[in-house]
Order: structure tokens, then C-alpha cells, then sequence
């Protein structure tokens, strides 16, 4: 099974992505089922790709993050047991194989002052734009921007975001608060939030 390629094509339509579970997917992968797992592939690569580049910045590395995430889940069969929501168990294996890919290409990347500078002289010239909200948020701490992440553009419970995280959900309902609570009060994103 560790064999097996998959090629960047849509589903066959035999295989439709909604018709089963993902439970109901890994029991048939653990039959011995190799297209249950293409189907749950397809189903989270776009997930995955998204969260490995708001780690990397970078869509080639989130590309192999991807692959590396997906051979690291396919190690995990026969015999593995989902116990939660699929992306809260792929999200720490995303995160920690988009950090260290991040760090093994980091001595090839301006460092963070230069970058800092970039973004603070583009941002100047443009206010108001989509541009200043990504900016704002790049910026915030990096724990709290990715309870934020977590939260609003994945679509995670608080519960499921301390799973993921592997932190209490206090720590992740205080993280949340202070994030919101720093946009709140910047003059630059009020805007985004008065419509």
C-alpha cells in the first residue's frame, strides 16, 4: 500500500467524497480498501496545502509538506483508529513538517527584519486593502495567529483547536480572546470589522 502513487487529478465520480464518512473510509483502508484512502487525499489535500502555506509562505514547500503528510498518514495504516476529527489529528503532523521544512530553507531567506520592512512600506500605501488585513495579521504572535487561523479560516471547534494544538482549552479561549481583542483595537483593520 505504501507503494502506491496518487497523481493530481479530480476524484473518478465513482468515488464520491461525500458519500462516506471519514471513519467509514479508514475502517475500509484498514480492510485493505487502497481507494479509500485516494478519497480521503482528495478530500483534505486543499486543507492541507492551505495550512502548510500560512506555515511556510512558500506553495512549493507547502507542496512537499503536503506529501510528507500524507506518506506520515499512510504509515499509519492497517490498524489506525481515528479518535477525533481528521484535521485535528493531520494538523500537528502539517505544522511540524512545515516548521522544519521552513527551518531547513531558512539560511536561503531574507530575514524577518527585511521582510518586516516590506511589508511596513507596502502597507503605508495602501490603506484600507486586503493587503493591510494580511499584513495586521502576520504580524500578530504566532501562537495567537494560529488559534485565530485555526478558528475562522478552518472552521475548528475550540475544543478541536486544543486537541490540535495539544494545549488546554482555557489557554486556547484566552489566546483567542487576546487576538481579537488586539484587532479590535487597531485602527488599520476597524474597517474590515464595520460593514
Amino acid at each position: 500500500m505504501a507503494d502506491t502513487l496518487f497523481v493530481d487529478a479530480p476524484v473518478p465520480a465513482s468515488q464520491d467524497s461525500h458519500a462516506q464518512s471519514d471513519v467509514e473510509l479508514i475502517a475500509a483502508i484498514n480492510a485493505g480498501d487502497h481507494s479509500a484512502f485516494e478519497v480521503l487525499y482528495y478530500r483534505y489535500r486543499d486543507w492541507v496545502i492551505g495550512l502548510a502555506s500560512r506555515f511556510t509562505s512558500d506553495a512549493d514547500i507547502a507542496l512537499d509538506v503536503m506529501q510528507e503528510t500524507f506518506l506520515y498518514f499512510l504509515r499509519k495504516f492497517p490498524g489506525f483508529q481515528l479518535t477525533a476529527n481528521l484535521k485535528t489529528f493531520l494538523y500537528p503532523a502539517v505544522r511540524n513538517l512545515s516548521i522544519a521544512a521552513r527551518e531547513k530553507t531558512k539560511r536561503y531567506q531574507p530575514d524577518e527584519t527585511q521582510l518586516f520592512e516590506i511589508e511596513r512600506t507596502s502597507a503605508l500605501g495602501s490603506a484600507g486593502s486586503l493587503d493591510d488585513l494580511n499584513a495586521i495579521v502576520s504580524h500578530l504572535p504566532a501562537e495567537q495567529r494560529e488559534v485565530l487561523l485555526l478558528r475562522f479560516v478552518d472552521g475548528l471547534s475550540l475544543a478541536e483547536i486544543s486537541e490540535a494544538m495539544n494545549i488546554p482549552l482555557g489557554t486556547v479561549k484566552s489566546r483567542l480572546h487576546n487576538v481579537l481583542k488586539t484587532l479590535r483595537e487597531d485602527d488599520r483593520i476597524k474597517e474590515f470589522f464595520e460593514q
